[in-house]
């Protein structure tokens, strides 16, 4: 049986599983599995696809793990965001089935680049994640069938930025607090991603207690275009290491923004430099994860 056979044969499986764990029929999302071995959906009519972006640990000279991103469109051709993806679903009164239908997604497509260690980042819309008490056990059950523990997931929240949009600031904080406790408690790993725009605040971050923070990908730009930004960087470094986090620097795109990044004393990095976003069937049969640029 080619590979191809194995995964429409095992749809019909996916669809029992899935139908008890994602209280979601899979015909309502329209899973497939496509020629090039990658499972790709279609719902609230947008196509939705996964790609994955490598983070290596430079320091250990290692590839630490991959950060999943949602390739949407419209049609066969139409390219859209995930943004307008989400508050898409969102209008529709059909976000927290969006979400479950993305992660697993992900996690299907993941399963070609599945490692021995290594961890999947994955990004969470905040207003799910204040709902961890029932969203999250979904995608618990989820993860076991599959065998991927939740030590190795990565829960990647986007730095609330627009804080003029949240109407009491002190609950929601309070509230998210707590969400990330309860993830904490189920084994699951907290990113804070976008640190460093300017609404950021070191406080929060006390609050919060996440395990990685991913820096804001203007950041590095910024760093190389003006040097004395440098030394900003290396200082916000320390402060997240005595935080007790890790600092990944995001958007890589070039040797000197590599340099930059590991002057600052952040090992841990991602972008295109490094490796561009990808299906896993692509990074499966690349020599990406060869990580010859370690050579260098």
């Amino acid at each position: 049986m080619t590979k191809h056979q194995q995964q429409q044969a095992s749809l019909a499986l996916l669809k029992e599983q899935f139908n008890a764990s994602l209280q979601l029929d899979l015909d309502d999302f329209a899973l497939e599995a496509n020629a090039q071995h990658e499972y790709v959906s279609r719902f609230v009519g947008i196509n939705l696809r996964s790609s994955f972006q490598p983070i290596y640990d430079i320091e250990k000279g290692d590839l630490h793990g991959f950060e999943a991103f949602l390739q949407a469109s419209l049609g066969d051709v139409q390219e859209t965001s995930s943004d307008f993806a989400y508050s898409y679903a969102k209008a529709t009164g059909k976000l927290v089935k969006f979400d479950r239908v993305l992660r697993t997604l992900h996690l299907l497509n993941y399963k070609q680049i599945f490692q021995e260690k290594g961890f999947l980042f994955l990004s969470v819309h905040p207003d799910l994640l204040i709902s961890v008490n029932e969203h999250g056990k979904v995608f618990e059950r989820i993860l076991h069938q599959y065998s991927l523990p939740t030590e190795r997931v990565v829960i990647q929240i986007r730095d609330y930025s627009a804080t003029d949009q949240i109407e009491n600031l002190v609950t929601y904080e309070r509230q998210l607090a707590a969400a990330i406790d309860n993830y904490h408690d189920r084994g699951y790993k907290i990113a804070i991603d976008y640190f460093g725009n300017k609404h950021s605040l070191v406080s929060r971050l006390w609050k919060l207690s996440p395990d990685y923070i991913k820096f804001d990908p203007n950041l590095i730009k910024e760093a190389e275009a003006q040097p004395r930004l440098s030394l900003t960087l290396k200082s916000l470094s320390n402060l997240i290491k005595d935080l007790g986090a890790t600092p990944v620097m995001t958007n890589v795109a070039t040797q000197a923004q590599l340099d930059i990044a590991l002057q600052a004393g952040v090992s841990f990095v991602q972008g295109d430099y490094l490796g561009k976003s990808n299906s896993a069937s692509q990074l499966h049969a690349s020599e990406l994860i060869q990580r010859r640029f370690l050579a260098t």
